[in-house]
């Protein structure tokens, strides 16, 4: 993720110094860099001269005290609390008192990793989504210490490197990894009530819904290592709601190893002979599955609003440009007819 942040920030103009604290990893970031801007010059996407002004603009260091002249950086490391605070506890004792301190994280609490600091006032959450050139929503999340003007600061830095932020409260999941848990929690429901498979399940949402993936392929495609542990973490900040309950086939996957797509098994076997399961197709079925979860979707993006986690704009932005959905969940829902939720 921090090479990707590294060619948006230097593909709009800013000079950067991408840090690892691994230097076979920092190496081999600098070799996929500088591939990566052959690639789209060869596509005619940008010149060759373009390609390397970009590339030159990025800088390889491997000390921390080599980003002591930054006025932003954004971490983006392991989703360890306790690494996370130790590293802006470091990076504050090197850095100006006007540098921002930014964190990537997805999930974790921004006033705890603002507390770690002297100055948490200068402490925001950017969070981009994966792969972050080519994903065009930022969420931006300012902890209950973060200065009030450094996030309109932050919302134009993130609009100049072409990018759309939204802008949200600071409760576990953000916008996206709180409004989509339905999308893998219902449809996992159905599944262990005997309503139907995941082939059929995953049919349902794509071919109704225009999802581009069903929950089942997305889980086996994100991988169960991150997903399950995405959903524990939430369960767990929410002070155990049951609405956010993880649950066991999934916790079995994980734990055997079964993480999808990367492990070769998941929900799905994609072994090489693997033959994958057909849907049924009934209609009234597919037609049931669909509207249970987008119906769970659209409320859990109500509550979002109503909680004022963020606004109708910024929630449909967020769901349609960080997570790909069809259409944004509350214009959705006026389309729907409230009544019918």
């Amino acid at each position: 993720m921090g090479s990707g942040i590294a060619q948006v920030v230097a593909m709009a103009g800013n000079d950067v110094c991408l840090y690892d604290s691994n230097p076979i990893a920092l190496e081999k970031a600098g070799v996929n860099l500088e591939a990566t801007f052959q690639k789209l010059a060869d596509k005619g996407k940008i010149s060759l001269e373009d390609s390397q002004l970009y590339f030159s603009k990025i800088r390889l260091v491997n000390k921390l005290d080599e980003l002591s002249h930054s006025e932003l950086i954004i971490e983006a490391i392991i989703e360890d609390l306790d690494i996370k605070k130790d590293l802006f506890q470091k990076l504050e004792n090197l850095v100006s008192e006007d540098c921002i301190l930014a964190s990537n994280t997805s999930s974790l609490s921004m006033a705890s990793i603002a507390a770690s600091c002297q100055k948490p006032n200068r402490v925001i959450g950017i969070h981009f989504f994966n792969p972050a050139p080519l994903m065009a929503l930022v969420e931006i999340i300012p902890a209950v210490q973060t200065d009030p003007t450094l996030v309109s600061k932050t919302k134009s830095l993130v609009e100049s490197w072409k990018k759309l932020p939204a802008i949200a409260k600071d409760t576990p999941g953000f916008i996206v990894n709180r409004v989509a848990r339905p999308f893998y929690g219902e449809a996992i429901r159905i599944l262990e009530e005997g309503v139907a498979d995941c082939a059929t399940i995953d049919y349902a949402m794509t071919s109704l819904g225009g999802f581009r993936m069903g929950p089942f392929q997305l889980m086996d495609f994100i991988g169960h290592d991150v997903n399950y542990r995405v959903t524990e973490s939430v369960f767990k900040e929410f002070f155990y709601d049951p609405k956010f309950k993880p649950s066991f086939t999934q916790k079995r996957l994980f734990e055997a190893g079964f993480y999808g797509r990367k492990s070769g098994r998941g929900f799905y076997d994609y072994s090489e002979n693997a033959t994958q399961p057909e849907p049924n197709t009934n209609p009234e079925l597919l037609e049931k599955i669909f509207k249970r979860v987008l119906i769970m979707l659209m409320n859990e993006a109500a509550d979002a609003y109503f909680l004022n986690i963020a606004s109708v704009e910024d929630i449909d932005v967020a769901m349609t440009k960080g997570v790909n959905y069809p259409k944004g969940l509350l214009a959705w829902a006026d389309e729907f007819g409230l009544q019918n939720l």
